[in-house]
């Protein structure tokens, strides 16, 4: 009997979803930069902006290979063009640091698309893996939103994906159920419910920023009434 994940996977395996490496790798320097501007605004030296901007870069991947998917060296560590990134995105953080400031508003669109492609790729790979579809969306969401998990426990913050705000890891979870509902009840190609799960998270993302679509904190559903007098 067919299950839903074979379905799934059969989906996957007739043309897989492969991210661009120009992407990938412009997608992980700006994530990268994020942890730069993080270790210079704590007044770290030159290993603590390393550690912050590599983390931001590429540690929700690393979390997904090294924990989850367990297929052999995270791409991260196997492909040098990655740490090159890193290393490019503390160069930059250290030497213009002080005016990206300004360019906050394109780093936030590059990041949006970037947390599409992370999520869907996270979803794609660990399907492929053999991992069961909640356990896939889940680990689509830890690629998508890893680094930056990781790079606030590092500098002792509550990361911020876990306070009320603007969607993020919403707009993560959409992207990934989204690509599995496109692929699996809808038979669409990988690629192209790829693209549209991207392309929706994006949206999702952006408008959050732009019309302040914002989370609020959890509250008890039944509280006792103040007592009178």
């Amino acid at each position: 009997m067919t299950t839903l994940a074979d379905l799934l996977k059969e989906q996957l395996d007739q043309r897989e979803f492969i991210l661009p490496a120009a992407f990938d790798l412009t997608a992980t320097f700006f994530f990268a930069i994020t942890g730069a501007l993080a270790a210079m605004r704590r007044h770290h030296d030159y290993v603590g902006l390393f550690a912050l901007a590599f983390v931001a870069g590429v540690g929700g991947g690393l979390m997904r290979d090294g924990i989850f998917i367990q297929t052999g060296p995270p791409a991260a560590v196997s492909d040098g063009r990655y740490i090159l990134a890193v290393l490019g995105a503390c160069v930059v953080g250290s030497i213009i640091g002080h005016r990206i400031e300004r360019f906050r508003r394109a780093i936030a669109v590059l990041d949006a698309v970037g947390l599409g492609a992370y999520a869907v790729v996270g979803v794609q790979k660990s399907l492929s893996a053999g991992l069961s579809i909640p356990a896939a969306i889940l680990v689509g969401i830890i690629n998508a939103a890893g680094g930056g998990i990781l790079r606030d426990l590092l500098v002792r913050e509550e990361p911020l994906v876990f306070k009320p705000g603007q969607f993020y890891v919403v707009a993560a979870v959409i992207g990934c159920v989204l690509f599995v509902a496109l692929t699996v009840l809808a038979g669409w190609s990988a690629p192209l419910a790829a693209l549209v799960a991207i392309a929706v998270t994006f949206l999702c993302r952006i408008f959050s920023i732009v019309f302040k679509w914002e989370t609020s904190a959890v509250r008890p559903w039944f509280t006792k009434p103040p007592p009178e007098g």
